[in-house]
């Protein structure tokens, strides 16, 4: 009795799990069922799950030199509504913090590595959209793009006729395009592997499905909504006005003069499209992730070169004010005195100053605050959703000197 009820079950479970690929072959390809049914869910180590193509660094790296300048060992954050005071040290080791490091006037005052080394490599996730943005600035400065301005449609030609016709850059970077996205969130988990969140991480082709973008009823412009088509967009117009591959272009504006210390690489969707995980996939070691943060805390400035302009580290950082949009999924976010620009998410200060930061999954952040003249880098797992990591590194930055 007992075999034939587990080999019933067995049958069933086989059955859902075909229908479940031909499902999601039919939407997408078959490699794509295959990604999601196997790994599923995203992970810091998913540099090793994707084709890449590598990043070089230049045959010397810009010197960061060691300091002391007081760092605070214990860190105060809200928690569930409450106060909440620990030890730094824990803080780390409680979330699954890989690496951490500060750097205040350009000198390294703490670094600690948890199961982990200087030479790790991490995803950086969604904070791949802050060098997205950085490139788009580049691209601009080097007369590949005439204006952040422009429509789409001047570089993308074949989204022409969708009701996307007067969509810019910028309402790319602001996110607020009104392209059609559904969040996971939005769904029954069934429908996860069918929805916009899976697609835009596993397809292998994402030039593709970017091709395939069609506007929502929400008019441009009127309300921001995170939305993973954004940066593939801007990286099918940085290969077609540049030439070159993505990651080519970031290793010759970017890596190099920035003088990172090690090699890096961004993950593609596959080696048959070789197109650039633009959403997610740039991979790195901590140290340089921070220099990328110091071309950033210097007005573009690093390394003796002026890496981006001045006026675009401004553009693409600040807070709008006022910001007339409408926000969709996180409508606290304007409440809180906390903003969206360009790829970079802000927080404002009661100076009327802001540190802005590139944040990706499970808190893998590039932290800068001007004000204190610093730059805090924080990679790894994020095992406890209620520390929220941008408000615990301001109040670091806070009792810095």
């Amino acid at each position: 009795m007992f075999k034939k009820i587990f080999l019933k079950a067995l049958v069933f479970i086989v059955a859902f799990f075909v229908i479940l690929f031909i499902a999601m072959s039919i939407a997408n390809s078959p490699t794509y069922a295959w990604r999601v049914l196997r790994y599923f869910e995203s992970d810091t180590q998913d540099y090793k799950v994707f084709p890449e193509r590598v990043i070089e660094n230049g045959e010397n790296f810009s010197v960061i030199q060691r300091g002391d300048q007081g760092t605070p060992y214990e860190v105060e954050y809200l928690y569930n509504g409450e106060t909440r005071k620990e030890a730094l040290d824990e803080l780390l080791e409680r979330t699954d913090t890989r690496a951490f490091l500060i750097i205040k006037d350009d000198q390294l005052i703490f670094e600690t590595y948890l199961e982990s080394s200087r030479n790790e490599i991490n995803t950086s996730f969604s904070s791949a959209k802050s060098f997205d943005s950085a490139l788009i600035g580049a691209a601009i400065a080097d007369g590949y793009i005439d204006s952040v301005n422009d429509p789409v449609v001047k570089y993308i030609p074949e989204i022409t006729g969708r009701g996307l016709d007067e969509l810019t850059i910028r309402d790319l970077l602001l996110m607020n395009s009104g392209i059609e996205y559904i969040h996971n969130d939005e769904v029954p988990f069934y429908k996860h592997p069918f929805g916009d969140d899976a697609f835009t991480y596993y397809s292998p082709d994402l030039r593709k499905i970017a091709l395939s973008v069609q506007a929502s009823d929400t008019p441009i412009g009127e309300t921001f909504r995170y939305n993973n088509y954004h940066p593939l967009l801007e990286g099918l117009i940085i290969e077609r006005v540049t030439g070159m591959s993505v990651a080519e272009y970031l290793q010759e504006r970017f890596w190099k003069p920035m003088g990172a210390e090690f090699p890096a690489s961004w993950s593609l969707d596959s080696e048959a499209s070789g197109f650039e995980k633009m959403e997610s996939g740039i991979n790195a070691r901590v140290i340089d992730y921070a220099r990328f943060g110091l071309i950033f805390l210097h007005n573009g400035y690093w390394n003796g070169a002026q890496i981006l302009p001045e006026a675009w580290v401004a553009e693409s950082t600040q807070p709008l004010r006022p910001d007339p949009r409408k926000w969709e999924l996180v409508p606290s976010w304007p409440g809180y005195s906390r903003y969206y620009t360009y790829h970079w998410w802000g927080l404002d200060n009661p100076d009327g100053t802001y540190d802005f930061y590139a944040h990706g999954k499970y808190d893998q952040i590039v932290y800068i605050a001007p004000r204190k003249n610093v730059v805090i880098v924080r990679l790894g797992n994020a095992p406890d959703e209620n520390v929220r990591w941008p408000l615990v590194l301001h109040n670091i930055v806070d009792q810095l000197p």
